[in-house]
């Protein structure tokens, strides 16, 4: 995947193993999270129906309420399973990335989706103190055996993700669902103790604290997925160290134009202009790529190799799209 651009004195290569060229290619998530995404959704639609068939027997609608929150899980996990089968779409003429960004799209989305969820949450609970509803001491043990459940089956659903942690989308599934384990967690303990020592004022109490919590661990994956959107550099990556290794490098001289971007939660892009006189400019691209790989797990490096001359002219020319940073 290398091409020599003859009307320059540039070198060109592209090493892109997310395009199957072999080599080390990198994911930081396991492939495939289609079965879990398809048991999570099918065991979130189920919980759904049966806390909004029981919210409406008892006349609960603190479990409706929830059960119109868990919906918001179901929404959650059809962005995040849209997003993983998008990144999967061969690149082609008019998309030559392929739609990987939708990885980032959907970790935002999600991100989003809970904010607003937990702000529900965090209102609801606030009305609750005020009024001083007590429909958790009229209905609190069917309300705590359904919360029951929802533990078990948010918990279930979250572990299915666990170990994608380090793909920023699957990382948003993850979180989603454990958040709502702990709301689920917060209404059993708090719905015990009131039944147990009647404080009606714990359980909204609790929702507050939970969606604190809950809304610290979000803003992160919010400004994550906000940051990798406008083309920021991962965290995973220092550009200095980069350029430093890069700089290392045998017969290098100088690096400009050096660009470091996500094309989806899991895969890192390079471009970069090298000043060299190296007379194997094949084995230089090689070590360069080995390199930002092992150290920085970057799998799609692009480098523009230039002699000492070139740099110089190139540098003297505004606004051509190579003039040094």
């Amino acid at each position: 995947m290398s091409a020599t651009h003859d009307h320059t004195p540039a070198h060109s290569h592209d090493h892109g193993h997310d395009h199957g060229s072999g080599g080390h290619g990198h994911s930081h998530a396991p492939a495939n999270f289609n079965q879990a995404f398809a048991i999570g959704i099918a065991l979130n639609i189920i919980f759904v129906v049966i806390e909004a068939f029981y919210g409406w027997r008892i006349n609960s609608l603190a479990l409706l309420a929830d059960a119109g929150h868990n919906l918001s899980d179901v929404a959650g996990l059809v962005l995040a399973w849209a997003g993983a089968l998008a990144a999967k779409v061969q690149p082609n003429a008019r998309h030559t990335y392929g739609w990987k960004r939708a990885t980032i799209l959907a970790a935002f989305a999600n991100a989003l989706l809970l904010l607003l969820a937990m702000g529900g949450l965090t209102w609801e609970a606030i009305g609750r103190l005020m009024s001083g509803d007590v429909s958790l001491q009229e209905q609190g043990v069917t309300i705590m055996v359904v919360a029951g459940i929802g533990i078990v089956i948010n918990t279930a659903t979250a572990l299915l993700f666990m170990r994608g942690g380090d793909d920023l989308n699957i990382r948003g599934a993850f979180l989603h669902m454990a958040a709502d384990a702990l709301v689920s967690a917060g209404v059993v303990v708090a719905g015990g103790l009131t039944l147990w020592m009647g404080w009606v004022w714990l359980d909204p109490v609790v929702s507050l604290l939970i969606a604190a919590v809950i809304l610290w661990g979000t803003w992160s994956l919010f400004k994550q997925s906000l940051h990798l959107l406008f083309d920021g550099v991962p965290d995973s990556v220092d550009t200095q160290a980069v350029r430093q290794l890069l700089l290392g490098l045998p017969s290098v001289m100088d690096v400009h134009d050096l660009h470091v971007w996500a094309m989806g939660t899991s895969q890192i892009a390079l471009t970069a202009h090298l000043v060299t006189d190296a007379t194997d400019s094949g084995a230089l691209l090689h070590e360069a790529e080995e390199e930002l790989h092992e150290h920085f797990e970057i799998g799609h490096v692009t480098l523009q190799l230039e002699t000492p001359a070139y740099a110089q002219i190139c540098g003297l020319r505004p606004g051509s799209g190579c003039q040094k940073e």
